[in-house]
């Protein structure tokens, strides 16, 4: 390539390959052509072509989670952009480090209101409303600041998306070369060390503790083996639903995703214990009962981001710093100092026997799902899920996790996210060795907002199982209606796709469950099998789903948020 055929669009292309970007996602078009034909004449990249920019965006919101790394998205200016905000939304709640690159009309033109093709006055207020930064290429010359700023930015905790707009007339823009892309490194902030006189505090509390416990966010998802220091000195464990996985679920120490939202048991053995440690967690009103789920009184809260100290439930101690230094930290400093209560791990493990027996037998004729699923996956596979009945009961609450970035779910709550973030984590798992499989439980109405990237899927040949909890409607709309509503249950019905027909025109492998006895095999099958597939649960056959928490115990728990 001639120096002066080089453009802005060839540094957008190059500068994502320096930085170890290997797949990123989106959809061409007229705004971001010159980026896009950068980074196929080059072929260092896999780009996934995806049928809508939500999908796209939350395709690589998922290969950030399960990769570790940079997701990227291209979308074009306009309606492409407000097109990747459920997705960037998402990317915002899960802590996922993806950086947003779109196009814009042309400078001159821009927030002028003119009438240029894709013209959004005020697009860079839009995105900065739901991104870390939404920043904006004024001139070729400051392209590759910009994009060093946007991914530093995404990838500094607490990480999150970062958008960027790149004008169509600066991206095709002659340049020469930088030649600080070939040393270019991110300049990353190291990971900041605990807060001394904060540390020696929590420590003489933890030092005192009989009976202690330790609480898993996804600002822990690195720290696993500090994690396990700390169970190795007599702590028990229990994990956010985004911080799954960072102790091994069937380690018997950690209750995983039942952390007291759904279980009594759970709620009523916390009233033992005498202090709590948690690590990178928000402590979510979505997976508190809104702050009503009754926590140890002692509470220790270690966090990368100052603005968690009292945010959600009060600390007696709030440690700043990073989660693997601080625990690595309290580790060496508790070591031969603890004198933890002989019958705590006894006491601890009988009760998650009963807890998980309890929640088990309150899912009715899906009490074997779980584990007949659990055993016909790869113990690496990835378990990945929509806003089901099935995930929001089991799925995040007693399905076992192995690993810190093997599950993937919509923090948000939003509905329709399960199949893209399924090809999402699919790609990720396919770079290097033998690819992992990647299983995608959605529910029937969920699948219809983003059932065109199946087509994607089968493009990628992504390997993937996707699992349709077919109830035909919106299952968990109707428990809120017949817990709230007086059983009034008002368009919550739909008319689904023909699923196994729908595989047919995909030209994707299909089998229908009818039964629980049918899903261990049925599933081990899929995974056996190369490729995309598609299992459709038929969940009128199976039976009802029974009433699932909060919605069964509604009454408990409005007395207890009274309390």
């Amino acid at each position: 390539m001639s120096e002066n055929s080089y453009n802005v669009g060839d540094l957008v292309a190059e500068f994502l390959a320096r930085i170890g970007v290997t797949t990123c996602f989106g959809i061409v078009s007229v705004h971001n052509i010159p980026m896009l034909d950068g980074i196929g004449r080059r072929n260092a990249i896999r780009y996934v072509m995806a049928r809508n920019e939500m999908g796209g965006a939350h395709m690589a919101d998922a290969y950030a989670r399960v990769s570790g790394h940079l997701g990227v998205m291209f979308s074009s200016t306009g309606p492409g952009a407000a097109n990747t905000v459920p997705g960037l939304v998402e990317a915002g709640f899960a802590g996922s480090p993806v950086l947003h690159i779109t196009g814009q009309t042309p400078t001159r033109f821009i927030d002028r209101d003119m009438g240029t093709v894709h013209d959004v006055p005020g697009q860079t207020a839009m995105l900065a409303a739901v991104c870390k930064a939404a920043l904006r290429v004024r001139s070729a010359e400051e392209a590759l600041g910009v994009l060093t700023r946007a991914a530093t930015l995404a990838l500094t905790p607490p990480m999150g998306p970062v958008s960027v707009e790149v004008p169509i007339d600066i991206q095709r823009t002659a340049i020469a070369r930088p030649a600080q892309l070939d040393s270019l490194v991110l300049p990353l902030p190291p990971a900041p060390p605990p807060d001394a006189a904060a540390l020696e505090e929590a420590v003489e509390i933890l030092a005192r503790a009989r009976r202690p416990m330790l609480w898993l966010g996804n600002g822990a998802k690195a720290a696993g083996a500090e994690a396990m220091r700390l169970l190795d000195l007599g702590f028990a464990a229990v994990s956010s639903w985004n911080g799954r996985g960072i102790v091994p679920e069937d380690h018997p120490m950690t209750l995983g995703g039942l952390h007291g939202n759904g279980s009594p048991l759970v709620q009523e053995f916390y009233r033992s214990v005498d202090a709590m440690l948690v690590v990178g967690s928000r402590l979510r009103g979505h997976e508190t009962q809104d702050f009503a789920l009754k926590l140890p009184e002692r509470r220790i809260h270690v966090d990368v981001n100052p603005a968690a100290n009292g945010r959600t439930y009060s600390s007696t101690v709030f440690v700043t710093g990073d989660a693997a230094l601080t625990m690595a930290a309290l580790a060496e400093r508790l070591r031969g100092r603890m004198q933890v209560d002989p019958g705590f791990a006894a006491d601890f493990q009988a009760m998650k026997r009963r807890a998980v027996a309890e929640f088990t037998e309150g899912l009715g004729p899906y009490a074997e799902f779980p584990r007949l699923l659990r055993e016909a996956l790869p113990r690496d596979a990835l378990w990945v899920r929509d806003i089901t009945i099935s995930n929001s009961s089991w799925g995040n609450r007693i399905f076992p996790v192995y690993g810190p970035r093997d599950a993937v779910h919509p923090v948000s709550a939003a509905i329709g996210p399960g199949l893209p973030m399924g090809i999402g984590s699919a790609m990720a798992a396919a770079q290097g060795g033998t690819p992992r499989k990647t299983i995608a439980m959605v529910g029937d109405g969920g699948f219809a907002l983003n059932q065109t990237e199946l087509w994607t899927a089968v493009q990628e040949r992504a390997e993937l199982v996707v699992m349709i909890m077919n109830d035909r409607g919106y299952g968990v709309i109707k428990h809120i209606q017949g817990a709230l509503q007086d059983g009034r249950f008002f368009y919550g019905d739909l008319v689904s796709s023909d699923f196994q027909k729908l595989a047919a025109v995909a030209g994707l492998p299909s089998w229908r469950v009818g039964s629980a006895a049918e899903l261990g095999p049925t599933v081990a099958k899929a995974v056996a099998t190369s490729g995309p597939s598609l299992i459709e649960v038929d969940m009128t056959a199976i039976g009802a789903f029974p009433p699932y928490a909060p919605f069964n115990r509604m009454g408990i728990w409005a007395k207890q948020a009274a309390e």
